[in-house]
């Protein structure tokens, strides 16, 4: 199973990331309902998409943290 994470919106496409820092566009309409800059997406075997919850909310926490560190809050 594969991991990208949604960089952008840019028109009808998800700019989106890998692991190795490479850049490729999804359609929008090939989305998970709800899905927005940020989300983690897991893509199966198969080409299904689906937005991995637990790993994007893992990641915002993250870099709330640093943000916090940065501001000396």
């Amino acid at each position: 199973m594969k991991q990208i994470t949604i960089d952008r919106f840019d028109g009808i496409y998800a700019i989106c990331e890998d692991k190795d820092k490479a850049f490729f566009a999804i359609e929008t309409s090939e989305l998970p309902q709800g899905a927005k800059a940020g989300d983690v997406l897991k893509i199966t075997d198969d080409g299904a998409l689906s937005i991995d919850v637990e790993e994007t909310e893992r990641r915002r926490a993250r870099i709330l943290e640093k943000q916090k560190k940065l501001m000396g809050l």
